[in-house]
This record gives C-alpha cells, sequence and structure tokens, in this order.
C-alpha cells in the first residue's frame, strides 16, 4: 500500500527545525541527509525552508555494524561532504528511524571528516522501535508499526510512503 507524504509534515518539520536552531543560536547550520531517502527528505526540507544552501550526502554502508552480517549493498556510493565538518553545525537528516543502527553508523563516519561543534537529528518518521538510545530532535510524525510490518519512502519527487508485510522468514 502506498500513501503520500501528509501536506503539512515537512512544513511542520521545517518550522521545528527553524525553532530548535534559534533556540540553540545555530545560524549557519550544514545539511547533510543519509543516502537515499534522507537525501530526498532533505532536499525537501531545504525547498520548504527556501534554502540554497549545499547539501551533503552520506552512504554509511561501510559504516553499518551489519556489513559483515548482510553484505555490501549492490548501489553503494562515495560519501559527499562539500564542506567542512570540523567545528560545523550539522543537520542530519534522515528518512525513517528505526533502531537507530543507521545514525550510529552516520556519525561514526562523520566523526572520521572531524569533529562537528554539534549534531541536530532531523528524521522524517519515527518507529519508535530503538535498540540504541538515539532520538531526533525534529521528527515528522510517529508511527507504531506491527512486528512484520516495515516502511520504505518512495522518491525523490513526490514523497510517498510505502507499507511492507514482511513474510515470516524476514523478522
Amino acid at each position: 500500500m502506498t500513501l503520500p507524504i501528509p501536506a503539512e509534515l515537512l512544513p511542520g518539520m521545517a518550522t521545528a527545525l527553524k525553532t530548535h536552531l534559534a533556540n540553540r543560536k545555530i545560524t549557519e547550520p550544514r545539511f547533510i541527509g543519509i543516502r537515499t531517502g534522507g537525501v530526498w527528505v532533505a532536499q525537501a526540507l531545504l525547498d520548504t525552508l527556501g534554502s540554497q544552501e549545499p547539501l551533503g550526502s552520506l552512504d554509511v554502508s561501510f559504516y553499518r555494524d551489519d556489513f559483515t552480517r548482510n553484505g555490501l549493498h549492490p548501489q553503494v556510493k562515495p560519501s559527499a561532504l562539500p564542506f567542512e565538518i570540523e567545528d560545523q553545525h550539522l543537520v542530519l537528516i534522515d528518512d525513517v528511524l528505526m533502531s537507530g543502527r543507521t545514525i550510529r553508523a552516520a556519525l561514526n563516519e562523520l566523526f572520521d571528516y572531524g569533529r562537528p561543534a554539534s549534531v541536530t537529528l532531523v528524521c522524517l518518521l519515527d518507529l519508535n522501535a530503538r535498540e540504541l538510545p538515539i532520538r531526533p530532535d525534529v521528527v515528522g510524525a510517529t508511527l507504531s508499526l506491527g512486528e512484520d510490518e516495515r516502511v520504505k519512502l518512495l522518491g525523490p519527487t513526490p514523497l510517498t510512503l510505502e507499507l511492507q508485510t514482511l513474510a515470516p522468514a524476514d523478522h
């Protein structure tokens, strides 16, 4: 089943992000999306904010803790960070927060590039299925799915959500 992203979701996230950054007195954030869905969400957020800031992208495949178990995804691309990381205020954006392992991998990769002044985490969806103590600073919506359900972001335009039911052996 495919569902459109609610029209108010991205504007609401953009407003919450502006408020969060203002409260932290961050005036020049650097935006980074986690490939692939996080890059799509990041670009949509930048468009909603009316920002022309450069967008970095991370492919965390080599940093995942399940790399040796699952192998390398066939579409791995290099990360692209068109700005320095050292002492910068970063806004890290992902599509779906589930276990927290992708975010952990992204943080590990970012710190290989330098020590940021701060990292703000933005997620389109939080599935409340954490295995690690990682929570978004800005979230579009929180969903609770069944053990056999997953959600996947399709895009880049329009952004839509696909609800998937896993086969019994997949979970």
